[in-house]
């Protein structure tokens, strides 16, 4: 059999460089030998691509060259594209594994890069990535579409610069403590605090203003965490539920990859009615994104009332060797290994689709 190319894309300029480097390492290392060759590149901080070999070197789990030779970035028309990343001879690259979280990665850029030069990608398209990045434009589809989410309120950072008084006075009356603060275009709650005061208030608004243009205000409510894997093109389905139990006041960034305290349940303690409707939710709202490949979907369920709220959705979920997207589908019944080699499959059945479109009369 021969074997498949596969680039694995990481990095990238977001806050979550960080984190985009350690799923790239848990991706390479387990993409079966047997059927794919490996290119690492990952992307700088300040944007810049790097050398197979220097990229290999970021990778805590490998530190090697890799065994493929160093190339340089290319495109063709054909279902694989040529590659360099160097003054040599350029090679063909059947598959790119994008594995970038946050902006200029998860948002669509890379996407669009790649579908101008006719690369076959892991993942959602341009409009699926560019939706599910966007906390705010994301919520206002879930809500038109009649999907369950908590209250939310949409600032831009230019009016909170101007006129922080007056927003001040509309998220008092508007929402009662505590709120979510967080940037809107933002992954791995970087940048979210939980505000149970008007002083915390306009410190949480300026720390999240620092990483992106709007700002998401949203009703706190007391709940369960819960999250759905979805995978599939034209027809997802969904994996068992899981549950985040936090060993901070939320599970934000350091509980999520510093902190060694949170507990992912998997399955989740609900009822089973509540899991078959977040499947159910997780199904419809990856179509409504206009998804593709994976995405992993997030709930708030508050048992006091018994109300399930649809949270947000990620397109390029975490893909560490603690992530709940991989963790979930092993409970499922798909192995780590099986998830990428199914990944990989769905990508080359979308580019083969979207290569019948016509672009002429």
């Amino acid at each position: 059999m021969k074997k498949l190319t596969v680039l694995v894309l990481f990095g990238g300029r977001s806050a979550e460089h960080e984190v985009s480097i350690r799923s790239a390492g848990s991706v390479i290392n387990s993409l079966d030998a047997r059927k794919y060759d490996v290119i690492p590149v990952a992307i700088s901080k300040e944007g810049r691509w790097l050398s197979p070999v220097q990229s290999a070197k970021l990778l805590p789990d490998i530190n090697k060259e890799p065994k493929t030779p160093r190339r340089d970035l290319v495109a063709s028309g054909e279902t694989s594209a040529l590659i360099r990343i160097d003054s040599r001879p350029a090679r063909r690259v059947d598959v790119v594994f994008p594995v970038l979280h946050g902006p200029y990665g998860e948002d669509g850029t890379v996407q669009g890069l790649l579908e101008m030069a006719g690369v076959p990608y892991v993942g959602s398209g341009v409009t699926g990535s560019a939706v599910g990045m966007d906390k705010d434009i994301l919520k206002r589809l879930f809500r038109e579409a009649g999907l369950p989410v908590v209250d939310f309120l949409m600032v831009p950072r230019s009016r909170w610069r101007r006129r922080r008084d007056e927003v001040m006075d509309e998220i008092r009356a508007r929402f009662r403590f505590p709120v979510f603060v967080k940037p809107a275009c933002l992954g791995s709650s970087v940048g979210i605090r939980k505000v149970t005061s008007r002083k915390a208030l306009r410190s949480a608004m300026n720390y999240a203003s620092r990483f992106d243009t709007k700002l998401l205000v949203e009703q706190g409510v007391r709940p369960i965490e819960l999250e759905c894997a979805v995978l599939g093109n034209d027809e997802p389905v969904a994996s068992c539920v899981g549950q985040i139990i936090p060993g901070g006041e939320f599970y934000d960034y350091n509980e999520k990859y510093i902190y060694d305290r949170t507990k992912l349940v998997i399955p989740a303690r609900i009822p089973e009615s509540v899991a078959r409707e977040v499947r159910r939710i997780s199904v419809e709202a990856f179509k409504l994104a206009d998804c593709a490949g994976m995405a992993r979907v997030d709930f708030l369920f508050d048992k006091p009332t018994g109300k399930l709220y649809l949270s947000e959705l990620n397109t390029i979920p975490g893909f560490t060797s603690i992530s709940m997207y991989p963790k979930m589908w092993e409970h499922s019944g798909l192995s780590y290994p099986q998830l990428l080699d199914r990944l990989i499959e769905l990508a080359l059945e979308r580019h083969a689709d979207r290569a019948r479109n016509r672009v002429d009369r």
